[in-house]
């Protein structure tokens, strides 16, 4: 029998709804890895048999059925062979949206009504064996992010199983360095709230980003946008940050400690700017509490920061601190020049040097910034 190819998962589901379809995944019924060699497809490193089209580069994976063997999302044992079936193989995806198939003649092969949840909006499981793959659930609260400006919302069973998963302790074998990657997939999208808020309702949170889950409501299904970081994150959003910054906005609600900051930035294998700007922002976010500072060493640590990485910790403070901002930035705006007349060189001439050069110049330096606020109004 010749082996059947077809389009799978998400091209097919964007296409259904008419947005740009960016990556196309294809599935390979019927034929075996010498199949595939002998029509020049490149074989790709990996656990099961995917291989690189010769013209277009596409991939094109041969159908398998996964069997569970153990805790996580490796505990899985994979079979491929001529005899796995179209239905096996979307049969262990995610969601029905993302379990359908088109054949080469533009025929849309749907064996578990994933247009209909298409249709109704609906964020729905394929098989209770979802709850065997806890990386599923980070996968579904990513699509509710992404979705949520359509009106998609997770199914009733779905939530059940997710609650189901949360109690089983699957989540327990869950990467750091996955969580993040897919909360970053979430954090370009319109309503990233969405991926925490659905997360929480689950009770899934918790385990993750436990400081996170503490700063927020319990019960329902997670829409109060009432919550700091759902504020925050909104403003975030509507000031187009960048992913970084984003993800500095909702961490920061995760930390309350040094240590945390720590732990928190090995789990998730975060980037050292990334580490290193959270850090900054922390620092930053002390000194603006509860309210504007009115001491020179405050103002002159301040001006001291801004220089550094001043357009990110300008933007974080806007989103963050809406009410303060404005009046912030105005006061460096003011003191950032009167600060840089007094230069280290000028004292060099005076006869400063070394440590003691330092430590005159931010007593000038003070001097100066204590002088003027006080005509500041």
């Amino acid at each position: 029998m010749k082996p059947q190819i077809y389009l799978v998962g998400g091209a097919v589901r964007d296409q259904l709804l008419g947005l740009p379809v960016v990556d196309r995944d294809w599935v390979v019924v019927g034929a075996t890895p010498a199949d595939m060699l002998a029509q020049g497809f490149q074989p790709l490193p990996g656990d099961f048999p995917v291989f690189r089209h010769p013209d277009t580069g596409e991939e094109y994976a041969l159908a398998r059925r996964e069997t569970k063997t153990g805790r996580g999302y490796h505990g899985f044992s994979v079979e491929t062979g001529p005899d796995v079936t179209l239905e096996e193989d979307l049969s262990r995806r995610d969601l029905t949206i993302n379990a359908m198939a088109e054949d080469e003649r533009g025929i849309i092969i749907d064996p578990f009504n994933g247009r209909e949840d298409l249709d109704q909006g609906l964020l729905r499981h394929v098989t209770p064996a979802w709850v065997e793959d806890p990386v599923r659930m980070l996968r579904i609260a990513r699509f509710a992010a992404r979705f949520d400006v359509w009106g998609f919302h997770v199914a009733h069973g779905t939530h059940k199983l997710m609650k189901q998963m949360v109690a089983s302790g699957e989540l327990e074998s869950l990467q750091g360095i996955r969580v993040r990657q897919e909360m970053e997939k979430a954090l370009v999208t319109e309503r990233p709230w969405r991926f925490f808020q659905v997360l929480h309702a689950c009770g899934a949170l918790e385990p993750l980003l436990p400081g996170l889950a503490r700063r927020l409501p319990g019960g329902g299904h997670g829409r109060d946008m009432e919550a700091e970081p759902w504020r925050v994150l909104s403003r975030a959003v509507a000031a187009d940050l960048s992913p970084a910054l984003r993800l500095v906005c909702v961490l920061q609600f995760a930390l309350e400690t040094e240590q945390d900051l720590q732990s928190l930035a090995g789990w998730l294998g975060l980037e050292r700017s990334t580490t290193s700007l959270l850090r900054e922002w922390l620092a930053l976010r002390e000194q603006l509490q509860p309210h504007v500072p009115d001491d020179a060493e405050t103002w002159l640590w301040l001006l001291e920061r801004f220089r550094a990485r001043g357009t990110e910790l300008e933007q974080l403070l806007k989103v963050n601190q809406p009410q303060t901002a404005h009046e912030v930035l105005r006061r460096l705006a003011l003191l950032d020049p009167i600060v840089e007349q007094i230069r280290g060189d000028e004292l060099r001439r005076e006869g400063w040097e070394g440590r003691a050069l330092g430590e005159e110049l931010r007593r000038r330096r003070r001097a100066a910034i204590a002088a003027a606020l006080e005509e500041i109004v």
